[in-house]
């Protein structure tokens, strides 16, 4: 690694942003590199600075300046142009602090990371929405979790730790808002069964919905969890008809190791009359080991008006 990308990762080093094999890779350097061990010096010499002068902010400073960032990352203008404007704001705020000191671009730009960083960290003010997401009442929780990454003591008896830190914030809102619905798709692929469960018991009254059909699907065909998978066999009821549907039921039929869930695909199946299905159900019903689901399968045949029995 050469001095100019440690030089750009130094900030992010310095509070925690970098993975473990950036980390690693930077240290060797600094390790072997007296100049780019002077740049950290100067960071934490430009952190300590900060810490023991307190300005006051403007209120919205914080989502002006990520906004900014991210329109700029994205090529874009600022998103709310302002008489200033919030990188005006922020050098006049860094000049009260070092008075005349000039703040080049680069490096006020990741010190424009950092402020968005320490001012959500401090002011609680993780409120802002994800690109492409609305807003649907986002507010912190008190949960925090903390991953300690490295310690460092020095000589005057003070420790340096950097951690990254997860904040737990909780979601309200409506079931079409895009927020919620986004977030619930993605709770279908929780490791904790019950908030599967939970998702799919929700959003089972959207299953014409083609996202929220397809994780249905999804669900039926490959959750681990019995329980999942008979919720989500509750939402696809009403969508029986579907070929999609009809053709994962039929997977399911062949495949899946509980009665229960095979009983249900049988019922969903015979709901419309399909004859492509009878040549799977005749073949099941001689090695299927479940009594209850061999009878649904034979009055099942009975009802399409199929012999019971294999051709």
């Amino acid at each position: 690694m050469s001095c100019d990308p440690v030089a750009k990762l130094i900030p992010l080093y310095f509070y925690g942003e970098l993975n473990a094999e950036e980390e690693e890779r930077l240290e060797q350097h600094l390790h072997e590199c007296a100049a780019c061990t002077r740049q950290l010096e100067r960071q934490r010499a430009l952190a300590a600075a900060l810490d023991e002068r307190t300005a006051e902010l403007p209120p919205d400073l914080l989502a002006d300046c990520r906004g900014d960032l991210m329109a700029a990352i994205r090529g874009g203008a600022p998103h709310m142009p302002r008489a200033g404007g919030p990188w005006a704001q922020f050098r006049d705020m860094i000049g009260s602090v070092f008075g005349s000191i000039r703040v080049p671009a680069p490096v006020g730009a990741l010190a424009l990371i950092a402020l968005g960083f320490f001012g959500a960290r401090f002011s609680g003010a993780w409120n802002t929405a994800l690109p492409g997401m609305a807003t649907a009442g986002l507010a912190p929780a008190e949960d925090a979790f903390a991953t300690v990454r490295s310690v460092r003591p020095d000589n005057d008896g003070r420790v340096q730790i950097a951690f990254d830190e997860t904040r737990r914030r909780v979601v309200s809102g409506r079931m079409d808002d895009q927020t919620i619905q986004r977030l619930l798709l993605a709770a279908t692929h929780e490791d904790n069964a019950s908030v599967r469960v939970e998702s799919v018991e929700v959003l089972k009254s959207r299953c014409n919905s083609n996202e929220v059909r397809d994780a249905l699907l999804n669900a039926v065909a490959h959750d681990p969890n019995e329980g999942v998978r008979l919720k989500a066999l509750e939402g696809l009821k009403p969508l029986a008809g579907d070929p999609e549907v009809r053709k994962t039921l039929s997977q399911v039929l062949l495949a899946d190791n509980s009665p229960a869930i095979r009983y249900q695909a049988v019922d969903m199946l015979v709901q419309h009359r399909d004859d492509s299905v009878i040549g799977i159900l005749q073949g099941l019903v001689g090695r299927e080991d479940n009594s209850t689901v061999r009878m649904r399968l034979e009055k099942a045949l009975r009802e399409m008006n199929a012999s019971v029995g294999t051709f």
